[in-house]
């Protein structure tokens, strides 16, 4: 983290202090999840892997939709990806 420090006094009246960026003393430490408890580890997997299950199943329903989409009219598709700034 960086630290603005003052340098010098401002050398006329209405002029600005100078200031410069310095290195804080206190470095931070990297959080681990969980807040120390052990059951809350199981807990929070599994909360995390039905997350990854629900995201899946929704990319996939994406996805289907994309197919269908470009099955229909995939030329009309690609006309309207390019007008709109695509590669």
């Amino acid at each position: 983290m960086k630290i603005l420090k003052r340098i010098g006094e401002p050398s006329q009246a209405g002029s600005a202090p100078i200031y410069r960026a310095a290195e804080s003393g206190t470095k931070q430490q990297p959080r681990k999840g969980g807040g120390g408890k052990e059951g809350g580890d199981a807990a929070s997997s599994k909360t995390m892997k039905k997350k990854g299950e629900n995201l899946k199943e929704d990319m996939d329903a994406l996805v289907d939709e994309i197919d269908e989409v470009l099955e229909e009219n995939a030329e009309e598709f690609v006309k309207n990806y390019v007008q709109r700034g695509g590669e």
